[in-house]
Protein backbone atom coordinates (compact mmCIF):
# COMPACT_ATOMS: atom_id res chain seq x y z
CA UNK A 1 0.00 0.00 0.00
CA UNK A 2 2.62 2.52 1.12
CA UNK A 3 4.89 2.21 -1.93
CA UNK A 4 1.94 2.37 -4.32
CA UNK A 5 0.70 5.57 -2.70
CA UNK A 6 4.16 7.15 -2.76
CA UNK A 7 4.38 6.55 -6.51
CA UNK A 8 0.80 7.74 -6.95
CA UNK A 9 1.35 11.03 -5.16
CA UNK A 10 4.48 11.72 -7.19
CA UNK A 11 2.30 11.41 -10.29
CA UNK A 12 -0.41 13.54 -8.72
CA UNK A 13 2.05 16.34 -7.96
CA UNK A 14 3.27 16.23 -11.56
CA UNK A 15 -0.31 16.33 -12.87
CA UNK A 16 -1.08 19.22 -10.51
CA UNK A 17 1.82 21.32 -11.81
CA UNK A 18 1.22 20.40 -15.45
CA UNK A 19 -2.30 21.83 -15.53
CA UNK A 20 -1.48 25.16 -13.85
CA UNK A 21 -2.08 28.25 -15.94
CA UNK A 22 1.29 30.03 -15.80
CA UNK A 23 1.15 33.32 -13.86
CA UNK A 24 -2.58 32.82 -13.34
CA UNK A 25 -3.35 29.79 -11.14
CA UNK A 26 -3.07 30.30 -7.39
CA UNK A 27 -3.27 28.31 -4.16
CA UNK A 28 -0.59 25.87 -5.26
CA UNK A 29 0.85 25.45 -1.77
CA UNK A 30 -2.62 24.86 -0.31
CA UNK A 31 -3.23 21.97 -2.68
CA UNK A 32 0.21 20.43 -2.14
CA UNK A 33 -0.26 20.33 1.64
CA UNK A 34 -3.33 18.08 1.35
CA UNK A 35 -2.61 15.96 -1.71
CA UNK A 36 -1.24 13.00 0.25
CA UNK A 37 -4.30 13.00 2.53
CA UNK A 38 -6.71 13.21 -0.40
CA UNK A 39 -4.92 10.37 -2.21
CA UNK A 40 -5.10 8.16 0.89
CA UNK A 41 -8.80 8.87 1.27
CA UNK A 42 -9.75 8.09 -2.32
CA UNK A 43 -7.49 5.08 -2.80
CA UNK A 44 -7.68 3.48 0.66
CA UNK A 45 -10.34 4.87 3.00
CA UNK A 46 -13.44 5.89 1.05
CA UNK A 47 -16.01 3.81 -0.80
CA UNK A 48 -16.57 5.78 -4.00
CA UNK A 49 -17.76 4.75 -7.44
CA UNK A 50 -16.31 6.60 -10.47
CA UNK A 51 -18.87 5.06 -12.81
CA UNK A 52 -21.72 6.02 -10.47
CA UNK A 53 -20.62 9.19 -8.63
CA UNK A 54 -23.99 9.62 -6.91
CA UNK A 55 -24.36 6.02 -5.77
CA UNK A 56 -26.47 5.88 -2.57
CA UNK A 57 -23.79 3.57 -1.16
CA UNK A 58 -20.94 6.07 -1.50
CA UNK A 59 -19.05 7.68 1.33
CA UNK A 60 -19.10 11.47 1.32
CA UNK A 61 -15.99 13.62 1.05
CA UNK A 62 -16.28 17.40 1.43
CA UNK A 63 -13.35 19.72 0.82
CA UNK A 64 -14.30 22.65 3.01
CA UNK A 65 -11.05 24.50 2.19
CA UNK A 66 -12.29 24.94 -1.37
CA UNK A 67 -9.14 26.74 -2.51
CA UNK A 68 -7.31 23.39 -2.36
CA UNK A 69 -9.49 22.11 -5.20
CA UNK A 70 -6.68 21.11 -7.53
CA UNK A 71 -5.52 18.36 -5.16
CA UNK A 72 -9.00 16.84 -5.39
CA UNK A 73 -9.32 17.32 -9.15
CA UNK A 74 -6.09 15.48 -9.97
CA UNK A 75 -7.08 12.68 -7.57
CA UNK A 76 -10.55 12.34 -9.08
CA UNK A 77 -8.95 12.15 -12.54
CA UNK A 78 -6.56 9.43 -11.36
CA UNK A 79 -9.45 7.54 -9.76
CA UNK A 80 -11.33 7.58 -13.08
CA UNK A 81 -14.10 10.13 -12.49
CA UNK A 82 -13.18 12.07 -15.65
CA UNK A 83 -10.57 12.16 -18.40
CA UNK A 84 -7.18 13.83 -18.61
CA UNK A 85 -8.62 16.03 -21.36
CA UNK A 86 -11.09 17.44 -18.84
CA UNK A 87 -8.34 17.91 -16.25
CA UNK A 88 -6.28 19.86 -18.80
CA UNK A 89 -8.99 22.54 -18.92
CA UNK A 90 -8.38 23.50 -15.28
CA UNK A 91 -8.64 27.24 -14.61
CA UNK A 92 -9.22 28.07 -18.27
CA UNK A 93 -12.12 30.17 -19.55
CA UNK A 94 -15.24 28.03 -19.81
CA UNK A 95 -13.77 25.14 -17.81
CA UNK A 96 -15.88 23.04 -15.46
CA UNK A 97 -12.85 22.92 -13.12
CA UNK A 98 -12.54 26.32 -11.40
CA UNK A 99 -9.91 27.24 -8.80
CA UNK A 100 -12.40 26.78 -5.96
CA UNK A 101 -14.02 23.39 -5.91
CA UNK A 102 -17.35 23.00 -7.71
CA UNK A 103 -20.12 20.43 -7.35
CA UNK A 104 -20.41 20.53 -11.16
CA UNK A 105 -17.37 18.22 -11.22
CA UNK A 106 -18.11 14.46 -11.12
CA UNK A 107 -17.31 13.17 -7.64
CA UNK A 108 -17.56 16.56 -5.90
CA UNK A 109 -20.35 16.83 -3.33
CA UNK A 110 -20.31 20.56 -2.50
CA UNK A 111 -19.08 23.82 -3.95
CA UNK A 112 -16.97 25.64 -1.36
CA UNK A 113 -14.97 28.83 -1.30
CA UNK A 114 -16.25 30.93 1.57
CA UNK A 115 -14.86 29.09 4.56
CA UNK A 116 -16.86 27.47 7.35
CA UNK A 117 -19.57 25.83 5.22
CA UNK A 118 -18.30 22.31 4.62
CA UNK A 119 -18.63 20.92 8.13
CA UNK A 120 -22.23 22.11 8.70
CA UNK A 121 -23.23 20.42 5.43
CA UNK A 122 -21.31 17.33 6.49
CA UNK A 123 -23.44 17.20 9.63
CA UNK A 124 -26.51 16.97 7.44
CA UNK A 125 -25.13 14.01 5.49
CA UNK A 126 -23.97 12.27 8.67
CA UNK A 127 -27.31 12.77 10.45
CA UNK A 128 -29.22 11.52 7.43
CA UNK A 129 -27.15 8.34 7.20
CA UNK A 130 -27.62 7.61 10.91
CA UNK A 131 -31.36 8.24 10.71
CA UNK A 132 -31.58 5.88 7.72
CA UNK A 133 -29.43 3.28 9.54
CA UNK A 134 -26.80 3.37 6.78
CA UNK A 135 -23.06 2.77 7.20
CA UNK A 136 -21.82 5.54 4.88
CA UNK A 137 -18.94 7.62 6.24
CA UNK A 138 -18.65 11.40 5.95
CA UNK A 139 -15.19 12.98 5.80
CA UNK A 140 -14.72 16.76 5.90
CA UNK A 141 -11.32 18.33 5.28
CA UNK A 142 -10.82 21.76 6.88
CA UNK A 143 -7.93 24.19 6.85
CA UNK A 144 -6.42 25.29 10.15
CA UNK A 145 -7.20 28.96 9.44
CA UNK A 146 -10.78 27.96 8.71
CA UNK A 147 -11.21 27.08 12.37
CA UNK A 148 -11.48 30.83 12.98
CA UNK A 149 -15.04 30.52 11.64
CA UNK A 150 -17.74 30.29 14.31
CA UNK A 151 -19.90 27.99 12.18
CA UNK A 152 -17.30 25.24 12.63
CA UNK A 153 -17.45 25.46 16.41
CA UNK A 154 -21.26 25.28 16.35
CA UNK A 155 -20.94 22.19 14.16
CA UNK A 156 -18.31 20.66 16.47
CA UNK A 157 -20.63 21.11 19.46
CA UNK A 158 -23.60 19.67 17.56
CA UNK A 159 -21.75 16.59 16.27
CA UNK A 160 -20.43 15.67 19.69
CA UNK A 161 -23.75 16.19 21.40
CA UNK A 162 -25.59 14.05 18.83
CA UNK A 163 -22.98 11.27 18.72
CA UNK A 164 -22.31 11.46 14.95
CA UNK A 165 -19.93 8.51 14.98
CA UNK A 166 -19.88 8.30 11.17
CA UNK A 167 -18.35 11.78 10.87
CA UNK A 168 -14.59 12.28 10.41
CA UNK A 169 -13.03 15.75 10.37
CA UNK A 170 -9.47 16.23 9.16
CA UNK A 171 -7.71 19.54 9.84
CA UNK A 172 -4.87 20.44 7.48
CA UNK A 173 -2.54 21.91 10.09
CA UNK A 174 0.06 23.56 7.84
CA UNK A 175 0.44 26.61 10.09
CA UNK A 176 -0.54 29.31 7.59
CA UNK A 177 -3.70 31.12 6.54
CA UNK A 178 -4.52 33.96 4.17
CA UNK A 179 -2.60 36.77 5.85
CA UNK A 180 0.11 35.19 8.01
CA UNK A 181 0.85 32.19 10.19
CA UNK A 182 -2.06 30.87 12.24
CA UNK A 183 0.06 31.45 15.33
CA UNK A 184 0.16 35.18 14.59
CA UNK A 185 -3.44 35.60 13.39
CA UNK A 186 -5.27 33.44 15.92
CA UNK A 187 -3.35 30.74 17.75
CA UNK A 188 -5.16 27.38 17.73
CA UNK A 189 -3.03 25.67 20.34
CA UNK A 190 -3.68 23.53 22.21
CA UNK A 191 -6.12 22.30 19.56
CA UNK A 192 -6.59 18.76 20.88
CA UNK A 193 -7.50 20.05 24.32
CA UNK A 194 -10.09 22.36 22.75
CA UNK A 195 -11.87 19.53 20.88
CA UNK A 196 -11.91 16.69 23.42
CA UNK A 197 -14.39 18.38 25.81
CA UNK A 198 -16.98 18.52 23.01
CA UNK A 199 -17.23 14.70 23.07
CA UNK A 200 -14.98 13.87 20.11
CA UNK A 201 -12.30 11.25 19.61
CA UNK A 202 -9.15 13.17 18.68
CA UNK A 203 -6.17 11.79 16.79
CA UNK A 204 -2.91 13.24 15.50
CA UNK A 205 -1.12 12.14 12.34
CA UNK A 206 1.56 13.11 9.86
CA UNK A 207 -0.38 14.29 6.81
CA UNK A 208 2.41 13.15 4.48
CA UNK A 209 3.05 9.71 5.97
CA UNK A 210 0.77 6.92 4.80
CA UNK A 211 1.59 4.57 7.67
CA UNK A 212 0.56 7.31 10.10
CA UNK A 213 -2.72 7.76 8.21
CA UNK A 214 -3.35 4.02 8.15
CA UNK A 215 -2.82 3.76 11.91
CA UNK A 216 -5.34 6.53 12.60
CA UNK A 217 -8.00 5.08 10.30
CA UNK A 218 -7.52 1.65 11.90
CA UNK A 219 -8.19 3.25 15.29
CA UNK A 220 -11.32 4.90 13.91
CA UNK A 221 -12.51 1.58 12.50
CA UNK A 222 -12.16 -0.07 15.91
CA UNK A 223 -13.86 2.71 17.86
CA UNK A 224 -17.03 1.72 19.72
CA UNK A 225 -17.76 4.83 21.79
CA UNK A 226 -20.23 6.55 19.44
CA UNK A 227 -18.27 9.79 19.14
CA UNK A 228 -17.31 11.72 15.98
CA UNK A 229 -13.64 11.66 14.97
CA UNK A 230 -11.31 14.66 14.72
CA UNK A 231 -7.91 14.20 13.04
CA UNK A 232 -5.21 16.82 13.44
CA UNK A 233 -3.00 16.32 10.39
CA UNK A 234 0.39 17.99 10.60
CA UNK A 235 1.35 19.07 7.07
CA UNK A 236 3.81 21.27 5.21
CA UNK A 237 2.46 23.96 2.92
CA UNK A 238 3.84 23.46 -0.58
CA UNK A 239 5.01 19.90 0.22
CA UNK A 240 6.99 18.37 -2.62
CA UNK A 241 8.22 21.63 -4.18
CA UNK A 242 11.38 22.58 -2.23
CA UNK A 243 11.23 26.36 -2.73
CA UNK A 244 7.51 26.39 -1.78
CA UNK A 245 7.72 24.12 1.27
CA UNK A 246 6.76 25.83 4.50
CA UNK A 247 6.47 29.21 2.79
CA UNK A 248 3.58 31.59 3.41
CA UNK A 249 3.81 33.00 -0.13
CA UNK A 250 2.82 29.63 -1.63
CA UNK A 251 -0.73 30.34 -0.41
CA UNK A 252 -1.39 32.80 -3.25
CA UNK A 253 1.75 32.85 -5.40
CA UNK A 254 1.34 31.71 -8.99
CA UNK A 255 4.23 30.31 -11.02
CA UNK A 256 5.42 31.64 -14.37
CA UNK A 257 6.12 29.34 -17.30
CA UNK A 258 9.85 29.05 -16.62
CA UNK A 259 9.23 28.14 -12.98
CA UNK A 260 6.54 25.66 -13.96
CA UNK A 261 8.93 23.92 -16.36
CA UNK A 262 11.67 23.86 -13.71
CA UNK A 263 9.34 22.24 -11.18
CA UNK A 264 8.31 19.59 -13.71
CA UNK A 265 11.95 18.84 -14.48
CA UNK A 266 12.75 18.56 -10.77
CA UNK A 267 9.81 16.22 -10.22
CA UNK A 268 10.92 14.10 -13.15
CA UNK A 269 14.42 13.81 -11.72
CA UNK A 270 12.99 12.74 -8.37
CA UNK A 271 10.89 9.93 -9.87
Amino acid sequence: MKNNLIHLTKDLRKDLIEVLEPSESHHVGCSLSIIDIVAYLYFEALHVFPNEPKSPNRDIFILSKGHGALAVYVTLYKKGFFSKEVLATYDKNGSTLPEHISKGVPGVELSTGSLGHGLPVGLGFATSFINDKKDNKVVVLLSDGELDEGSNWEAIMYAGHHHLENLIVIVDLNGFQGYASTEKVLDLSPLKEKIVPFNWNVYEMDGHDFKSMENVFKQIGKSKNKKPHFIIAKTIKGKGIPFFEGKFESHYKSVDLATKNKILLDLKNLS
